[in-house]
């Protein structure tokens, strides 16, 4: 039992690593499934750049989308800032506000990333994208010392439909295999060091020590599980209040609620002060002695149609 504890424990403190090992075998799997299921490259001047382009970064603009829509930072931002724009810029605090987002556009290019590096090392859409080039740069290169036909056949080269001569052909898709997978090296490496003075950055500014940051971090993530625990019971106790109210035909009986000037406060994103020993704006909404518990005097519905 100690054993089988102690392997959960280790697979808990590395959800972080798992996810992303979980994100780039599925990112791999996605781009396989793409390049030889759907992907067909038209073979032509006029068509190639646009379709291999298309299938390049059209998955990853996909993936930035997604990352953006299940990031629960910026729907706790973003959401009521149209009715009250100071939510965006907390005590007036912009330069927070930008590295918030910064954060969460970073977070949110993970899996985008993945995708461009692992198609780019594949080659597939890269070969048809160039391969439809009319750039007399681009053709030059690749045709440079060879006879006119080259040029005429360069857009078929993907294809087996190319005129050219085996080695030609192979020749020619051995030199943009070897431009795509020098691309995704690129990209690979940037991210990796971009990533990594992000991080020295962050922490060289931290306002904490490592272990006191690494225990804020711990707290977070204890605080949002606990919170979905709590919220789960909490609903589930309103509902059946509501319910045995309607089907027993009585008054519901008093149940403590939050009010809506709360749900406010510890819903806005927490910026740490050195003043104050708090961990995020629930803890610092709990511990304040000026709290108002008084309940809302009008309903849900009612409050959304004043507001708006």
């Amino acid at each position: 039992m100690d054993n089988f504890q102690t392997v959960l424990r280790f697979f808990m403190n590395q959800k972080a690593t798992i996810g992303y090992s979980v994100m780039a075998l599925l990112t791999i799997g996605g781009e396989r499934a793409f390049s030889m299921v759907s992907f067909q490259c038209p073979c032509n001047h006029s068509q190639n750049f646009a379709y291999g382009l298309t299938f390049l970064l059209g998955p990853a603009v996909v993936l930035l989308v997604l990352g953006l829509f299940f990031s629960s930072r910026l729907w706790r931002l973003y959401t009521g800032c149209c009715l009250n724009p100071v939510k965006l810029c907390p005590r007036g605090n912009c330069l927070n506000c930008l590295r918030v987002f910064l954060n969460i556009f970073s977070g949110a290019c993970v899996a985008p990333i993945m995708w461009l590096c692992v198609a780019l090392l594949n080659g597939t859409f890269y070969e048809c994208a160039v391969s439809g080039l009319d750039d007399n740069l681009v053709v030059n290169m690749f045709c440079h010392n060879k006879t006119m036909k080259c040029r005429e056949e360069l857009a078929r080269v993907p294809c087996e439909r190319s005129k050219l001569s085996s080695d030609e052909r192979i020749e020619l898709l051995l030199m943009f295999r070897a431009q795509s997978q020098v691309l995704g090296w690129c990209i690979i490496i940037l991210a990796a060091v971009g990533g990594l003075l992000g991080t020295c950055y962050k922490n060289c500014r931290s306002k904490v020590s490592y272990l006191q940051l690494n225990f804020w971090k711990r707290y977070m993530e204890k605080e949002k599980e606990q919170f979905d625990h709590f919220a789960g019971e909490y609903t589930t106790k309103l509902a059946e209040r509501n319910l045995r109210s309607f089907f027993e035909n009585k008054d519901p009986d008093p149940f403590p609620f939050p009010n809506h000037k709360s749900w406010e406060e510890i819903s806005a994103l927490y910026s740490f002060s050195r003043s104050e020993q708090y961990y995020s704006t629930l803890q610092r909404y709990v511990e304040r002695g000026d709290r108002d518990f008084s309940p809302e005097k009008m309903s849900v519905l009612d409050y959304g149609i004043e507001m708006a």
